[in-house]
This record gives C-alpha cells, sequence and structure tokens, in this order.
C-alpha cells in the first residue's frame, strides 16, 4: 500500500494539552479579577477620602469663622456629603501657650469606620 499515506501524528491537540491550556486561563483570568477588584475598592476607598476631608476642613472652616478661641472639649456632628453621612468629631485641647489651641478634627463613616484624621492650631482672632 504505498498509494495510502499514513500519518504519524493525528492532528489536533491532545487532552492533556488542552486541560493546561485551560489552566493557565483560568489562572490568568482569576489575577485580572483580583485587580480589578483591587482598582475597584480603591476607587471607593478614595471617594471616601474625599468626602472625608470636605467635611473636615468644612468644620475647621466654621470654628475659623466664629471669630472666637474655640472651648476645649469634644464635639460631635453629622455631614452630609456626595450622598453619605459622616461623623465628624472635633477634638479640641490646650496647647502650652493659651492664646492657641489644638484642634482634631476625625471622621468616620455611618458604621463608626474611621476615615480621616486632621489636626491644627487655631488662634484668637
Amino acid at each position: 500500500m504505498t498509494g495510502s499515506a499514513h500519518r504519524g501524528s493525528a492532528a489536533g491537540f491532545t487532552l492533556v494539552e488542552v486541560l493546561v491550556a485551560l489552566a493557565i486561563v483560568a489562572v490568568a483570568l482569576a489575577a485580572g479579577l483580583r485587580a480589578s477588584s483591587a482598582l475597584l475598592n480603591h476607587g471607593q476607598r478614595q471617594s471616601e477620602q474625599l468626602l472625608a476631608q470636605l467635611c473636615a476642613e468644612n468644620e475647621l472652616v466654621r470654628l475659623r469663622l466664629l471669630r472666637q478661641l474655640p472651648g476645649l472639649g469634644e464635639t460631635s456632628a453629622g455631614c452630609e456629603q456626595g450622598g453619605q453621612t459622616l461623623r465628624v468629631t472635633l477634638v479640641i485641647g490646650a496647647t502650652p501657650n493659651p492664646n492657641f489651641r489644638r484642634v482634631e478634627a476625625r471622621v468616620s463613616s455611618a458604621d463608626s469606620r474611621p476615615l480621616l484624621s486632621l489636626t491644627t492650631v487655631m488662634g484668637a482672632n
């Protein structure tokens, strides 16, 4: 039978080769899913940080506009930003110079998760 050609190997892939290729694709897809999830979480955290900073700065500006030395102690207020309700706690403490106060604005989420803390020194205006 010289007229019929005998092939030494069949065309196509073996089952092992297909399984290895599927495993490689699965690992690549899992890595891509993790990366996209991390980017989504980072974007959410960045948005929360921006809103928290706006709330803290608003409270500090409010104190400055009072044009008087803030009293010592701790106060808390709600802050609505970007459709979220955040909690701003102002902690006002003494400094070695009685004409100045140390003011810390702590911002937390609705579930009491700390988001941001800003500290400054304010004087009597």
